[in-house]
């Protein structure tokens, strides 16, 4: 999407800067996955799930250390341990993973998620909550796309490369997910300051 990869610079500049200064556990994490680019967030919250071998949505101490190493987090067992804990309000020795994620994602106004989700039900046509290759034609137009006017690429390579860019890293499955989206645009978010230029973004990007 025009634009983003330059907020993503930015933005990976941004934390990489704050990460130097900041000392919250959490804060560390979150600059961590931002350093990353938009995806991040998201590409942790996909490594946790597929940690989470038994599908209950949550992560016990051993998991929880094991999925930030195989994402390759920089972080002392003991600030780990904290931020667990942490996450651990009622003393289970379990975290909700959902939780987890929306406390990790860089705070967002509500008019940024508004048009975040205006912009994902006009792609998810079919409205089942995913959205797919089959949803995007005659959402987006492969047409202008440079690699499909010079032969290189089919409608439908050009439809997965779109979808790759908000799906997770470690997981490409050509479907993207309500929460995948915003936690793609909550990375993007986190690179404007200003909500009326983010919306405008938005807006223009997706013609609502």
């Amino acid at each position: 999407m025009a634009g983003t990869s330059r907020h993503d610079r930015e933005m990976a500049v941004n934390a990489k800067k704050q990460l130097s200064v900041c000392t919250d556990p959490v804060d560390r994490l979150r600059m961590q996955c931002l350093a990353r680019g938009s995806s991040g967030i998201k590409g942790l919250g996909r490594t946790f799930r597929i940690m989470d071998d038994d599908n209950n949505r949550t992560l016990d101490v051993k998991e929880f250390m094991k999925g930030l190493n195989d994402y390759g987090v920089l972080i002392d067992k003991d600030e780990a341990m904290t931020m667990f804990q942490r996450f651990d309000r009622d003393n289970s020795g379990l975290i909700d993973f959902d939780e987890f994620l929306l406390t990790l994602r860089p705070p967002m106004s509500n008019a940024r998620k508004e048009v975040i989700m205006q912009a994902f039900r006009k792609l998810d046509k079919t409205g089942d909550g995913v959205i797919t290759i089959e949803d995007l034609s005659g959402v987006y137009n492969a047409k202008y796309h440079p690699k499909y006017q010079n032969g290189e690429w089919t409608e439908e390579q050009v439809f997965r490369k779109f979808l790759d860019s908000f799906d997770s890293p470690y997981d490409k499955d050509g479907k993207v997910t309500m929460e995948e989206f915003l936690n793609y645009y909550c990375g993007v978010s986190a690179s404007i300051d200003s909500d009326v230029y983010f919306i405008l973004m938005m807006k223009n990007a997706w013609k609502l």
